[in-house]
């Protein structure tokens, strides 16, 4: 509802994209589902099974509930795309730094946020705060949460430059610019 709210007021001074409003409504629908169930719990198995006869966990050979994996590589996948487009507003950066700054944002955030999950996991403390973690067992959980966060981001900045190298007419000397 924050967010919701952030980009309402924001509108009129930073207004974005059509397809950023987009991505911004797809990954908070990925974050309600993800709350409703808990995102360790989210049953998208028993979904997979209804439309497909077989569960999504073992077409792929997946052991854990995967739906928090998702999520992470979803916050760099969909939300590096708007947030290039506020920096290039803001911020003014142009060329290589166009790219370079909302990557390096997407990363930074991703790593703040696996580091203040384990800061409340250890105020709460106990079982509590392991289940808050939702590590599901994986002592690398948060290494794997910013690396699929970092890919994500990358993916979508790469196409990114590539469409804007493919349509730009001198996409060269803004490459340059800074």
């Amino acid at each position: 509802m924050v967010t919701i709210a952030a980009l309402a007021l924001s509108r009129r001074r930073y207004p974005l994209s059509p397809l950023s409003y987009m991505l911004i409504f797809v990954f908070l629908c990925l974050h309600a589902v993800g709350s409703h169930y808990t995102y360790a719990e989210v049953p998208y198995n028993q979904w997979s099974k209804r439309l497909f006869g077989t569960p999504l966990n073992s077409l792929l050979g997946w052991q854990r509930n995967n739906f928090d994996r998702a999520v992470h590589f979803s916050y760099g996948l969909l939300l590096v795309y708007p947030v290039r487009e506020l920096v290039l507003r803001i911020i003014g950066v142009r060329g290589f730094w166009g790219y370079f700054v909302p990557l390096d944002l997407m990363i930074s955030t991703s790593a703040l946020y696996e580091l203040i999950e384990w800061a409340t996991a250890r105020l709460v403390g106990g079982g509590l705060g392991i289940a808050y973690l939702g590590t599901q067992g994986d002592i690398w959980d948060a290494h794997k949460d910013m690396a699929l966060a970092s890919f994500g981001a990358l993916l979508t900045i790469t196409a990114t430059a590539c469409l804007h190298s493919w349509k730009g007419v001198r996409f060269r000397s803004t490459w340059r610019t800074r």
